[in-house]
């Protein structure tokens, strides 16, 4: 008889352990931000007072993990052309030289006068 009262006490124990510790796992799990809800959240936070389009524009540039501040944004390829463009002509390169000058130039590397 008394081993069958242990063997109650026992599997109560580990029925009071086994729903203190499911009860405990949904809260650390709560916790525990992934990545991406880490970013969310602070990106939200960073974009307190902006609202509207404005607040949409920062929170998918912060999403995606460009910068927030005011710093120059990376040129599209056609402004690269353009900027080239001016900067040849005012050079007056003609033939092979433009062509290479080109070519740095559009490769974002230091645009110098052959």
């Amino acid at each position: 008889m008394s081993f069958r009262y242990s063997l109650i006490a026992a599997g109560a124990a580990l029925l009071i352990a086994a729903t203190t510790a499911s009860a405990a796992a949904p809260q650390a799990a709560k916790k525990a931000l992934t990545p991406q809800q880490q970013r969310m959240s602070d990106c939200s936070k960073q974009s307190a007072g902006k609202k509207g389009d404005e607040r949409k524009a920062f929170m998918s540039t912060c999403l995606k993990g460009g910068s927030t501040a005011a710093a120059p944004a990376k040129q599209t390829q056609q402004e690269k052309m353009k900027s080239c463009n001016v900067d040849a002509k005012a050079k007056a390169l003609t033939g092979d030289a433009r062509k290479a000058f080109m070519s740095t130039c559009l490769k974002g590397g230091a645009a110098a006068s052959p």
